[in-house]
């Protein structure tokens, strides 16, 4: 009896020790955690808010870096080139009229929302002013994929602005300054180029690109202020202080409607290209799932109209009644298609019945394939005979430096092998290059010249550099050697 409730003692300590262990196992982690996402120790609310206000006027410089900037997103858009489009988005002064906006509803300063939304417009009109200039004067030969991408806005252009706006106020109320998340905020929120595809709107005179890019920066506007007034209010910003208590209630009741006035778009703005980007989602899933999916549909294109509800659908091969209807009860589907329940197929299917129509073509195709096999195989034995020259030439170009250095050794190995130890490098040469460091001694320096792919970061270029030296010294017997990067 005496051991019995030694053991059930024993046991129920055991239990209490592991209830404290499990306790401070979640302190520690609860801990942890308050520590690793606790920002607010880290938070210069003066400096802040001095900051904020310091970008918000929009004249001298910082109008002409604008301008320059717009001329540049223009060029960069006229080009199609999207790291052209990128330079101007980080040169580009547009954030500071948009946090003045978030900060002045967060700390219901009325005078710093005037100052923002006027420096706000006057920042939108010299931008569309710029571009329509540079558009109208350098117009687009053809609409490119820069540019379209700038009219037709989604749900992640929503969550980039907002999720930007957050880290961009994270980085701004630190102590210290964190550029590389200011640069990379705006690139990722890219306010520029649809101001400049507006300007191109205009200048065409093409309304839907303008008003489409216009909804995409109002959207990217709306979200970074709110982002901004969130991570303010978060941080317990103090509310700027007036002269007396009917002013200050004034004033915030002024900054409560308009922030409700922003707001009512700016949620309808996000639940309709929610809705949007659903109903395109569940469209491409039933294109994929439902007809590319049926070996006997012979899809060649398709189109949606989303005002209309309708969805066009052209096929190779003819479609029956049934076909149709088959499609159309897909269609109605309430699990997997559920916001497409009220949409409408417009089925074009060939008419075509003829055999012999068909026969024909595919003879036609038949012999048309069979002289492109005939033109490759004479390319294929042109290209077999080219190699064997080259081959012969790099012996003989070997042969020749072999009696004049025997230092020098087969270059064709090298530069395979350098290939295959480095994919990245594009091009590689050898040679010797005279040098004088007194103007009267005369050495001769090997040198490497080395091409990468621009893709390659310089982190990652350098450290392979010194790789690249180091097996080149052994396998070609030198004791000095020099690499040189090419553009």
């Amino acid at each position: 009896m005496e051991e019995k409730k030694i053991t059930e003692a024993s046991t129920e300590k055991s239990k209490q020790v592991l209830k404290e262990d499990a306790k401070g196992l979640f302190e520690s982690i609860k801990l942890f955690l308050k520590e690793l996402f606790d920002f607010r120790h880290d938070t210069d609310q003066e400096a802040t808010i001095e900051a904020i206000k310091a970008d918000i006027p929009f004249k001298g410089a910082t109008a002409w870096i604008l301008i320059f900037a717009v001329f540049v997103a223009s060029v960069g858009l006229n080009a199609n080139s999207t790291a052209v489009v990128i330079g101007a988005m980080l040169i580009s002064p547009l954030m500071g009229p948009i946090l003045g906006i978030g900060m002045s509803f967060a700390i219901n300063d009325i005078d710093i929302f005037r100052k923002s939304l006027v420096n706000l417009g006057i920042m939108i009109i010299l931008s569309l002013l710029a571009s329509f200039l540079f558009f109208y004067f350098f117009p687009l030969s053809e609409d490119n994929s820069e540019l379209l991408g700038r009219v037709s806005p989604d749900i992640r252009d929503v969550l980039i602005a907002f999720f930007g706006g957050l880290a961009l106020m994270v980085a701004r109320t630190k102590k210290g300054t964190m550029a590389s998340v200011i640069f990379g905020v705006a690139i990722a929120t890219a306010l520029m180029p649809p101001l400049c595809t507006a300007g191109y709107g205009l200048a065409k005179g093409n309304f839907d690109y303008f008003f489409g890019a216009m909804y995409l920066f109002t959207i990217n506007t709306i979200f970074i202020a709110l982002a901004t007034f969130l991570v303010l209010k978060l941080l317990r910003f103090p509310m700027h202080k007036y002269a007396s208590v009917a002013k200050r209630k004034r004033y915030a009741t002024i900054a409560t409607i308009v922030g409700v006035a922003v707001m009512i778009p700016a949620i309808f703005t996000f639940i309709t290209v929610f809705n949007e980007n659903q109903v395109n989602t569940q469209i491409n899933n039933y294109i994929k799932n439902e007809i590319k999916s049926n070996k006997y549909l012979q899809l060649i294109d398709w189109d949606k109209d989303l005002s209309k509800k309708e969805i066009f659908l052209n096929f190779f091969n003819e479609v029956s009644q049934a076909t149709e209807n088959d499609l159309t009860n897909e269609l109605l589907d309430q699990v997997l298609y559920p916001n497409l329940t009220d949409y409408k197929l417009i089925i074009k299917g060939s008419d075509t019945k003829s055999f012999e129509l068909i026969t024909t073509a595919y003879q036609d195709k038949r012999e048309e394939l069979q002289e492109s096999k005939n033109i490759i195989a004479g390319l294929q034995k042109q290209i077999l005979d080219l190699q064997e020259t080259i081959s012969i030439l790099n012996t003989r170009i070997e042969v020749d430096a072999h009696y004049k250095n025997k230092k020098v050794i087969a270059f064709s190995r090298i530069s395979k092998d350098a290939k295959i130890r480095y994919n990245d490098i594009e091009e590689i040469g050898f040679a010797k290059v005279l040098s004088s460091k007194d103007f009267i001694k005369i050495d001769t320096i090997p040198v490497i010249s080395i091409k990468w792919n621009l893709k390659v970061p310089d982190s990652i270029v350098a450290p392979r550099e010194r790789e690249l030296r180091s097996w080149l010294q052994k396998e070609m017997e030198l004791d000095t050697l020099f690499i040189k990067r090419e553009k």
